[in-house]
């Protein structure tokens, strides 16, 4: 891992000002003497909820702390809690805190997923590959993936991912998790394939020497700590007095009739799988093919054919704009209609298909191309500015849809 990604355990501590080793001591005192109060631990939950948001871990903690305090039997608050200390980096107290709520509330996959993150954090791999498993049905593919991966079984990893990419509602982010599962798997090439439908040419190879560097975690917690842009810190677990063994069954009965208003989720603290904090500088490919220039006569302008749109003067190049990948033939072809109505500079331009190489689905790229580089970021640019999305890329394997049917000229019978 980067060492400017990962500290020491001790500038960490100095970091959160000494509050994740001195804080515990202090509040413990308070949870042993403070009577419930499920007004107070609502209060203290919605102040919690705006430090997460804000990510400013310290108060987060010391708000959630006080909210499982005052109302122990509220999964909620412990799963916030559970989340604070995931920001402070305090995998142990995490786990802790996340196993509580998980008791609270046994079929909450978002709860399941954090704690699996806090348990490979703490080093319990076995433990956080056991826990995605039961709860498969309640964790999406695509996290519980990713999270399989991190905990050391990235070719399951690449199980659960791969026919999760062939859905229809398949997004960038899936395909994403996958290629990251497919390098910490080894499989390079395959990685890079799948990269290549949502990564631009000239950022791929950053992406491939970024993920490079995080499949070769030096502790338990790297990778997990780099993925939610944390600093690992140590510390002794959470206060014994917020331990759910420890809390009266009937603590919060009293005040049940107060019906305070239930608190709304907290924003999850879940993996952002290809936003590894601080990227590396842009790693550019090798030497493209030098673009060959299109020779126009000057004194006879391309009239454009009865029933069709002059397709615009583009030098011819090796570069491609992708505008977007689908599942199949079939979705490509409906953008494509869509997309081509809607921007006008695509007008007498010829549909590309391809499939990735190597990749594990069977995701279909759809393009136009091939072009100089200037010209292929100046359309792509005008495919930006009438609503639709697309990157530059090197061509690979792309080709003239076989769907696509130009339109036929006046005056000559459709056969």
């Amino acid at each position: 891992m980067k060492s400017r990604t990962m500290v020491s355990i001790g500038a960490a501590l100095l970091a959160l000002g000494g509050a994740a080793a001195t804080g515990v001591a202090v509040q413990g005192a308070a949870f042993a003497t403070a009577a419930p109060n499920a007004k107070k631990a609502a209060q203290e939950a919605r102040a919690a909820q705006k430090a997460l948001a804000a990510r400013k871990a310290v108060p987060a903690v010391g708000h959630a702390e006080q909210a499982v305090a005052n109302d122990p039997q509220r999964g909620e608050y412990r799963a916030l809690l559970g989340q604070a200390y995931l920001l402070s980096g305090r995998f142990t107290a995490a786990t802790q805190a996340l196993r509580d709520a998980l008791v609270l509330d046994p079929g909450n996959g978002r709860v399941a997923l954090n704690l699996a993150l806090a348990s490979i954090g703490s080093g319990d791999w076995a433990g956080a590959r056991t826990l995605l498993q039961q709860h498969a049905a309640q964790i999406p593919a695509t996290d519980r993936g990713l999270a399989t991966a991190l905990a050391g079984d990235p070719g399951g990893a690449v199980e659960i991912l791969a026919p999760a990419v062939r859905m229809p509602d398949a997004t960038a982010r899936t395909r994403q998790n996958l290629a990251l599962a497919l390098a910490l798997s080894g499989r390079w090439g395959e990685a890079k394939a799948v990269a290549a439908m949502d990564v631009a040419a000239d950022e791929l190879n950053a992406r491939m020497l970024q993920w490079a560097n995080f499949a070769r975690p030096a502790n338990a917690y790297d990778q997990v700590a780099a993925l939610l842009n944390v600093r690992a810190v140590q510390d002794s677990g959470q206060p014994a007095a917020l331990a759910l063994a420890g809390a009266p069954a009937q603590v919060a009965m009293s005040v049940e009739a107060e019906a305070e208003p239930a608190v709304p989720p907290a924003p999850e603290v879940t993996p952002a799988p290809v936003l590894v904090p601080e990227p590396l500088p842009s790693v550019r490919p090798g030497p493209a093919v030098r673009p060959v220039p299109v020779r126009v006569a000057a004194s006879k302008p391309i009239k454009p054919a009865i029933g069709k749109i002059a397709p615009a003067r583009l030098a011819s190049g090796p570069y491609v704009v992708q505008l977007g990948a689908f599942a199949n033939a079939g979705a490509a072809r409906e953008a494509w209609q869509k997309l081509n109505g809607r921007v006008a500079a695509l007008g007498g331009l010829k549909p590309q298909g391809s499939a990735a190489p190597g990749a594990a689905s069977a995701s279909y790229r759809l393009s136009v191309g091939g072009f100089a580089r200037p010209d292929a970021d100046a359309l792509c640019r005008t495919v930006k500015t009438g609503g639709g999305t697309c990157f530059v890329r090197l061509a690979a394997g792309d080709a003239v849809a076989s769907w696509y049917k130009p339109a036929a000229r006046i005056g000559i019978a459709a056969r």
